[in-house]
């Protein structure tokens, strides 16, 4: 049977994060822009007849069952009637809990490439919609577009902000995203801003960053310490910070004077996510 080799399920940044309100269900409403980066968790799958969905490798802190990739499988198996399975292999590159989107992408990943691989035939519309069951950021990666969002997270506007180079600190600490949300001083009132004016650099900030900073100083060190060379922004719920600077050679200038044994890296920002070549990759050679 076919193994299909290396799936991107790249990294994302929020470029800003406001909260507009709250729901009678508790979610909150948002307002941010997504960009990806070029720099991804690979996941390999191996498609199987036997029905059977199994983790082939294994994460520190992460058991099979409550995995978003078994997860994501399972739901794309139950909702499109398929009788296949799949050994899903996972390189993890990004961060857990660094607000970057590592789980949301790799469930993404293995929505849209199980979706090919399996011949199910929902259409992206439908497997956003599968994705959004397993978390608020998801429907964006299977999109592969950079957008505008809004409602929980799931109404998305594509946009075309610039593309540089992002030097992304990651402070070693795990950031609960619902302990964050949950914190009586988060601002749930936000001003709503409007596509032109963020595009035009007309405000824009994560209210996500006081609460995080508060609470985990080793995020507030870190962006005490990048805020020396470039204004520095943190993504999601944290703990990931980051700054946008014109080239490469440029952040890393910065990198290189990173305090040990702090963890970095440098990516460049991507309108689209290499998981729409990839897809269309696959698509080419099957049809072949």
């Amino acid at each position: 049977m076919k193994v299909s080799k290396r799936w991107p399920a790249p990294a994302k940044i929020n470029l800003f994060l406001h909260i507009t309100g709250r729901r009678d269900d508790g979610y909150h409403l948002l307002q941010t822009a997504f960009q990806f980066l070029d720099r991804c968790d690979w996941l390999d799958f191996t498609p199987r007849r036997d029905g059977r969905i199994e983790r082939v490798s294994e994460l520190a802190g992460v058991p099979p069952e409550s995995d978003l990739v078994v997860r994501a499988a399972r739901l794309l198996q139950q909702e499109s009637g398929c009788g296949q399975g799949v050994d899903i292999a996972i390189e993890k590159i990004l961060p857990m809990g660094g607000g970057i989107g590592g789980g949301s992408s790799d469930a993404a990943t293995t929505l849209v490439a199980l979706n090919c691989l399996w011949n199910t035939g929902l259409s992206t519309a439908e497997l956003a919609a599968l994705g959004l069951r397993l978390g608020a950021d998801v429907p964006v990666f299977v999109h592969g577009r950079a957008a505008w969002a809004e409602g929980v997270g799931e109404v998305l506007t594509p946009i075309e902000p610039p593309c540089p180079w992002y030097l992304v600190i990651v402070p070693p600490c795990h950031v609960s995203t619902a302990e964050i949300f949950r914190d009586k001083d988060l601002t749930r009132d936000s001003e709503m801003m409007k596509i032109p004016a963020f595009l035009a650099g007309q405000g824009g900030e994560n209210v996500c960053e006081p609460v995080v900073r508060g609470r985990y100083p080793e995020v507030d060190e870190a962006m005490r310490w990048l805020g020396q060379f470039a204004p520095p922004r943190m993504s999601g719920t944290g703990a990931c910070v980051f700054a946008a600077f014109p080239g490469k050679a440029q952040a890393q200038q910065v990198m290189d004077e990173l305090p040990t044994p702090w963890r970095a890296f440098i990516a460049q920002g991507l309108n689209r996510s290499p998981l729409l070549q990839r897809l269309a990759e696959e698509s080419a050679s099957s049809s072949i």
